[in-house]
């Protein structure tokens, strides 16, 4: 059986692995990105070139949901990853 080559996960997987990673038990979180921006003349030959904008993720990660986040967007630390009794 050949081996996966690739793993691809949701936003709530991801967020639900970093609450884990963080060891949070409690709270609502959700994911948090930056971008980097750059910008350039672009195209598939001088001839053509234009204007253009390339965005790169520079980091990802979790911050606290903000009170109003679409609950499609927050994970509950308690539900994902509760506390031992």
């Amino acid at each position: 059986m050949p081996e996966p080559s690739q793993f691809m996960f949701t936003y709530h997987e991801l967020i639900a692995a970093m609450v884990k990673q963080a060891g949070l038990h409690e709270g609502k979180w959700q994911l948090i990105m930056n971008f980097g921006l750059g910008a350039g003349n672009m195209g598939p030959t001088e001839a053509e070139l234009v204007p253009g904008a390339m965005v790169a993720v520079t980091s990802i990660g979790i911050q606290k949901a903000i009170d109003g986040a679409p609950a499609a967007l927050v994970v509950d630390a308690s539900v994902v990853n509760p506390a031992s009794t």
